[in-house]
């Protein structure tokens, strides 16, 4: 599918903001004070800002307000509302921390509200079976454990993040050879029934369309491999390497930007990556 860069930054910047508020939430994180302000002002920074550019990709974005409306059926919905009770939760959390009461129950609401907003932003594609590379429980997997890995960084707690980090590599990996397999199992030949060397009488459309500006895009494979092993370094290995790096200042907010932008190149080939089904009418 083709990889916009609204729903690259959403995802990416979103995900780490809801991941550092359910830290903080859960007072895994600096929760007084200054250092609890400016990180409580960071984490709704990173969210607000990944759920604005999410209002890029609509066709209408001053009809945003209407995604509230159908939470019954769309994850979309859903995602909208979670997202709503968990910066007003964690809004009132921080006031109350910040003067010095305390607030853990509501603050583990929080958290669990920030983790299942992430979760429901990954059930919009994993929701998809057209969309076979996502239609799978490793991509709300894979979405948490980013979320968790950026706002462990941000939060500033170094054993921890290695091993997220670590662990996350390897997941990323097996989820994109997982999805390669998964990918390559519908055809053409395989769809009709009609063995080999089937191909359309005509093109479907005369002319560019919806379909094949958003649900058509094809990456090399040369291509598709380099910018994997980019993004394996960035997001993952050269944040660890800051990580080994003895105590330094920079150390970890220099893994955090790292892993951040590494996560940018990951999440575009989320969407580059995934093949909608009815690719197969334009190949």
């Amino acid at each position: 599918m083709h990889p916009a860069a609204s729903l690259i930054l959403f995802s990416t910047l979103s995900g780490a903001g809801f991941g550092l508020l359910a830290l903080i939430g859960a007072g895994l994180a600096r929760t007084t004070g200054w250092a609890g302000l400016a990180e409580a002002a960071l984490a709704f920074a990173l969210a607000i800002a990944g759920l604005a550019a999410s209002t890029f990709h609509l066709g209408r974005p001053e009809r945003a307000l209407k995604a509230f409306r159908e939470w019954r059926s769309s994850w979309l919905s859903r995602e909208a509302w979670l997202a709503a009770a968990t910066l007003s939760i964690m809004a009132i959390t921080t006031l109350i921390r910040l003067a010095g009461l305390p607030a853990l129950p509501l603050g583990l609401v929080g958290s669990a509200l920030a983790l299942a907003t992430v979760a429901a932003t990954a059930m919009i594609y994993a929701q998809l079976r057209t969309v076979p590379r996502w239609n799978h429980w490793t991509t709300p997997a894979i979405f948490l454990g980013h979320a968790l890995t950026a706002g462990t960084l941000l939060a500033g707690h170094r054993l921890p993040a290695a091993i997220l980090l670590a662990a996350l590599a390897v997941a990323q990996f097996a989820a994109w050879h997982a999805g390669d397999r998964r990918t390559g199992a519908t055809t053409r030949e395989s769809a009709t029934g009609l063995g080999p060397r089937v191909r359309p009488f005509e093109a479907p459309h005369t002319s560019d369309n919806y379909l094949t500006r958003e649900m058509v895009f094809v990456v090399a494979r040369k291509h598709r491999v380099r910018l994997r092993s980019i993004g394996l370094v960035l997001a993952y290995l050269a944040p660890l390497a800051c990580l080994a790096i003895p105590p330094a200042p920079l150390a970890l907010p220099l893994a955090a930007l790292l892993h951040i932008g590494g996560t940018l190149i990951v999440r575009w080939l989320f969407f580059a990556d995934a093949e909608h089904t009815v690719a197969l009418y334009y190949r």
